[in-house]
């Protein structure tokens, strides 16, 4: 009853201080005499005799087997002259805007390609430059706030978290009904329809649009997040508090299955970053690639700064440090703030007489996408003895360290304490990466 629903609407409307809800009330296969007000009707095909008897009962034509009527066709053709004639007139108008303002149509032309100059954002080497250690939350935030002076259609915000996560622009204001000419959002604690409203404002155009929450939180957006990578939404997740690093909060904002998850999606491209300019290296990715949405898993806690050019991270894995030998005894492999840990136990490891590669890992998915010359000019399938080290769950590390290698992680729920305490509790130490990699070594 079309005409009773949209007096309804109407009415849910004139009201003006307080929500409404509209009912409508409805039987799921209406129509079909075997299948009306049944489950059956949505979870299996009417099949060709239940579809005829619902077409005689409803006084529906049976022939042919797919009929519109003509009405139908009148009544689309109509929204189609009406749709052709706005278009036409919306052209017109941004014809004589341009005219008048053509600096200004060049930039929303530009905005509505989604297309960044690419080589000036990888040369411009104040954006990439750090010279401290510092949490990836941290230099996250330094990005967001390099990349808004660059992109001004930069826009994002947090759900209840930026403090937290580190994602206010400075000096582009708060979006609001009074005030639209803000670029930081307020989405409050809603991180679905948070996520949900981010592939809407990617899916309209025009905006380059990332979102913010603690990482153990990412489950609540899953949907919206398989909904991003499904439909090439290239929207950036900035999830902060990336293990059991969180401490103090105890075992329920500690993730450890998450990124497994994230990895699991298709067309989810996640990073781990070890430092600072991998963490650059995630944002250059997130705003350029123009096709996949990107998961940035951050730390709370400050990480070294490491030597080397930070865009080698695009590769998504590779050397950080390497072998005295051609080919070295053993490879290490970590990402985020584990990566520490392994290229502090290379050194103990060589005066063990182990000689060890260092492999940061900041990205599964980009590692995977490079050729198998690269791939294996990393990890050559020679050398068996592997260890990766991460503190998270385990799993998806055992396509890289193989049959003969291993993985130290977190395959239970964390516990409440300090970071410091709760890493050597679960054993994220230099000693037991030393240990357990020269177990695999001589074993």
């Amino acid at each position: 009853d079309i005409d009773t629903i949209e007096k309804a609407i109407e009415a849910a409307k004139a009201e003006t201080t307080k929500p409404s809800i509209i009912i409508v009330k409805n039987q799921i296969g209406f129509g079909c005499p075997a299948k009306q007000g049944k489950a059956s009707a949505h979870g299996e095909p009417l099949g060709a005799e239940n579809v005829l008897a619902m077409k005689e009962n409803l006084g529906w034509k049976t022939e042919p087997a797919f009929y519109v009527p003509d009405e139908v066709y009148a009544n689309m053709n109509e929204h189609i002259a009406k749709g052709e004639k706005t278009e036409a007139a919306w052209n017109e108008l941004f014809k004589a805007y341009a005219k008048a303002y053509p600096e200004l149509s060049a930039e929303y032309t530009k905005w509505m390609s989604g297309e960044l100059d690419k080589e000036a954002l990888l040369n411009n080497e104040e954006l990439w430059s750090f010279d401290k250690e510092m949490a990836t939350r941290e230099s996250s935030g330094i990005m967001i706030n390099r990349l808004a002076k660059l992109i001004p259609n930069f826009i994002g915000g947090s759900a209840d978290l930026a403090p937290s996560n580190k994602t206010h622009m400075n000096d582009r204001g708060d979006f609001s009904a009074e005030d639209r000419s803000g670029s930081n959002l307020h989405f409050g604690v809603r991180e679905h329809a948070m996520a949900a409203i981010a592939n809407g404002m990617y899916a309209h155009g025009g905006l380059k649009v990332f979102c913010a929450t603690f990482f153990v939180f990412s489950d609540y957006m899953k949907g919206a997040m398989r909904l991003s990578a499904l439909m090439n939404l290239p929207v950036a997740y900035v999830l902060t508090h990336d293990s059991i690093g969180v401490g103090e909060d105890g075992p329920t904002h500690e993730p450890i299955e998450q990124l497994a998850a994230l990895r699991s999606m298709p067309n989810m491209t996640v990073f781990r970053p070890a430092d600072s300019k991998e963490t650059a290296a995630a944002w250059y990715y997130a705003v350029t690639n123009g096709t996949t949405p990107t998961s940035l898993v951050l730390t709370r806690q400050k990480l070294p700064l490491y030597d080397g050019c930070p865009k080698r991270a695009l590769k998504g894995g590779y050397i950080l440090k390497d072998s005295k030998k051609e080919t070295p005894d053993v490879l290490l492999m970590a990402s985020g703030s584990e990566v520490e840990l392994i290229y502090k136990a290379a050194d103990e490891l060589a005066a063990k007489g182990i000689d060890a590669r260092v492999i940061s890992m900041p990205s599964f998915e980009l590692f995977d996408a490079q050729d198998e010359a690269y791939k294996e000019s990393v990890m050559p399938k020679s050398v068996r003895a592997r260890v990766a080290v991460e503190a998270l769950t385990s799993f998806g590390w055992h396509k890289y360290v193989g049959l003969d290698g291993d993985v130290i992680s977190l395959d239970t729920f964390g516990a409440s304490g300090k970071a410091e305490i709760l890493f050597e509790k679960f054993g994220f130490t230099v000693e037991n990466v030393v240990d357990k990699v020269s177990y695999v070594y001589n074993k």
